[in-house]
């Protein structure tokens, strides 16, 4: 991020009046392959330092770790990695800590870039460390999901959760480049395959019909190739892909680029993120983000359309879209109550106004703010009754967080089976000296509590939220009731 800041000091009567804008720059850069030893732009970043630091998540790790630190070596530039494992309850001040007291241990310079590789939680987390630590450190991003590659690394925003409001602390800081490797979806479950095709449902469906028309035509073909990057993928489809995660990006930033610090409430990419804060974790499992919003985005859809902006051929368009993307359209928990509540909630967000989101027609999009609470209610009959008519009654597949979400298990290895790896020697062949602690030391650790050291164990556990006693006993049966402890409830800064 590269700034440059203009101002003007003016005497008044009372005193003085400054005037001043700050011009920001930042890069992003398509790149298949970012720790390919041919591929030399992340190295030519810190070519001057000579040295990394970075913060990497832990099932990225054990799958590329290897691969980066040999692509580091190349370059002879030494590479130190803080490991985390960031679900929604460690998106948290502690795990920031853990990050800040890496940065202490490895003397970040002023303007040295810190690394930051995973998804959208470890480097919204990892983002807003850069941004607190001498207010203003540097950091470039390769989000590794589909949600953090379309989503999350277009904005500037960085936070964690606080006092049971999700993003309750951030900041607004950009990275200084962003590199968009989409090879990373050839290893990502399909669950968070599909979790991510909601993002770009909801800007096409409201900015651009091409990238709909495309996502329309090849739905399923994108999900089961991880959008043409998996073995076999054939090239019409990977050509499609390119164009829309190409497509979507451009659009994404051509509406956030202009409000950066959100003054202005009236955004297209609310669309799916009216209702679905509040919603999102209100089950006792919550669901995935990509589910919550396509629930608030189809139930949207029926809502403009029952106001007569949305025709009947473009509306079942787009549910038969999300049907078949295996995406959620209603829960028996969004209901008139819910409704009321998250109606509620919103308009405290968007300053009294409900802003509603919706496409007016399919490509466009219009803000809904004069919708009684009875108007809602009967649309939302409209949309159970029209629910009846898909398969599994609007609900999705793999709808609920499991542990790709929120750090349960290693790659798909319990974290206590994961764990013993590393005395077995596992550990060394990667790491034995790429992980930094908040006393030296070369241990592989992944978090530390309120800039203190935790013993190994506790340190596991502590990145992922949980207690070791918590995660011996969870399984398949008892993620319901656990995943209660310590749940974020989402009812105004969510997006």
């Amino acid at each position: 991020m590269a700034s440059d800041m203009k101002a003007t000091v003016e005497p008044t009567k009372k005193g003085f009046s400054v005037c001043g804008y700050e011009k920001i720059e930042y890069d992003f850069e398509f790149l298949d392959g970012v720790f390919n030893k041919q591929n030399s732009q992340l190295a030519d970043c810190y070519s001057r330092w000579k040295r990394c630091l970075a913060v990497m998540d832990l099932n990225i790790f054990n799958i590329y770790g290897k691969e980066m630190k040999e692509y580091f070596d190349h370059y002879n530039i030494e590479l130190k990695i803080h490991k985390t494992m960031i679900g929604e309850k460690a998106k948290s001040m502690e795990t920031l800590l853990s990050i800040v007291d890496s940065m202490t241990e490895f003397g970040v310079y002023r303007k040295e870039p810190v690394l930051v590789v995973g998804g959208g939680l470890v480097t919204d987390v990892a983002g807003f460390a850069c941004a607190a630590y001498r207010r203003n450190t540097p950091f470039i991003r390769i989000p590794t999901t589909v949600i953090g590659l379309i989503d999350a690394s277009v904005s500037i925003k960085v936070a964690v959760n606080y006092g049971n409001y999700k993003n309750r602390l951030g900041a607004y800081h950009a990275p200084t480049h962003t590199f968009l490797d989409f090879t990373f979806l050839r290893t990502l479950p399909t669950a968070q395959i599909r979790n991510g095709f909601a993002e770009l449902i909801k800007i096409s469906t409201c900015a651009h019909l091409e990238t709909f028309d495309l996502l329309d035509r090849f739905c399923e073909e994108l999900i089961k190739t991880g959008f043409g990057r998996t073995d076999g993928a054939s090239k019409e489809v990977r050509d499609a892909a390119d164009r829309i995660n190409r497509n979507g990006i451009h659009e994404m930033l051509k509406l956030e680029t202009p409000n950066l610090h959100e003054i202005m409430l009236d955004r297209v990419i609310a669309y799916g993120h009216t209702w679905s804060p509040l919603h999102e974790l209100s089950p006792d499992v919550p669901l995935r983000h990509g589910h919550a919003i396509s629930i608030d985005m189809a139930y949207s859809a029926t809502l403009a359309h029952v106001l007569g902006k949305l025709s009947s051929d473009e509306h079942r368009r787009l549910l038969n879209l999300f049907s078949r993307a295996g995406l959620s359209m209603d829960h028996p928990l969004f209901d008139e109550d819910m409704l009321e509540k998250a109606t509620s909630a919103i308009l405290k967000t968007r300053d009294g106004k409900l802003r509603a989101a919706v496409p007016s027609p399919l490509g466009n999009c219009e803000f809904l703010n004069d919708i009684s609470h009875e108007d809602m209610c009967a649309a939302l009959k409209v949309h159970k009754d029209l629910m009846k008519e898909y398969p599994r009654q609007g609900a999705g597949l793999e709808a609920y967080v499991d542990a790709s979400d929120t750090g349960y298990t290693i790659n798909g290895s319990s974290v206590e089976d994961e764990s013993r790896k590393y005395t077995n020697g596992v550990e060394q062949t990667v790491t034995r000296d790429d992980t930094i602690s908040s006393n030296g030391s070369s241990t592989p650790e992944y978090g530390l509590s309120n800039g203190k050291n935790l013993d190994q164990d506790k340190a596991t556990y502590a990145a992922a939220g949980f207690e070791p006693e918590i995660l011996k006993k969870l399984n398949a049966e008892e993620m319901k009731s656990s995943s209660t402890h310590g749940k974020v409830h989402v009812d105004e800064e969510c997006c």
